[in-house]
């Protein structure tokens, strides 16, 4: 099975100057290097002027995407092999997170995980395995806050 997200700089450069493709791409890019472990927190909207704008939970995942955006904005580039993305805007959108399509918890009342997890998930290339790795640290962290009580 061939990866879509593999065939975005060709797309890209058969597209030219095209802006929509070009955010589109953008949001591909964003969902794959993000990971299914920041898709609860985090939600790319648009790209305007080589900005991505991206929605987040609350003002403390904005502050640590903020620190991540340099490393994010790398990898997305890398994987479109061209550089779209030149900023990532973070900006604090509640109500887009208040309910999970997919039944999981409200992310009110989830705590965000530490930065070193972050930036260690950040690392990891393989999108499953980022996965996996984001969940075992969340319910590790659930796990020793339940028995801190």
């Amino acid at each position: 099975m061939i990866d879509a997200a593999l065939l975005l700089p060709k797309i890209l450069e058969r597209a030219g100057a095209n802006r929509e493709m070009a955010g589109a791409a953008a949001i591909i890019a964003w969902k794959r290097v993000a990971g299914e472990g920041l898709a609860d927190h985090a939600t790319p909207r648009s790209l305007r002027d080589e900005t991505l704008l991206v929605e987040v939970a609350d003002d403390v995942w904005k502050k640590q995407l903020e620190r991540m955006s340099r490393e994010l904005t790398g990898r997305m580039n890398k994987l479109l092999k061209r550089d779209v993305v030149k900023a990532i805007e973070f900006r604090v959108n509640t109500a887009l997170f208040k309910r999970n399509p997919r039944g999981m918890r409200s992310q009110q009342s989830a705590n965000p995980l530490p930065q070193n997890v972050l930036s260690s998930a950040a690392a990891i290339e393989d999108p499953e395995l980022r996965d996996r790795f984001m969940r075992a640290a969340t319910n590790c962290i659930a796990r020793r806050e339940a028995n801190r009580k």
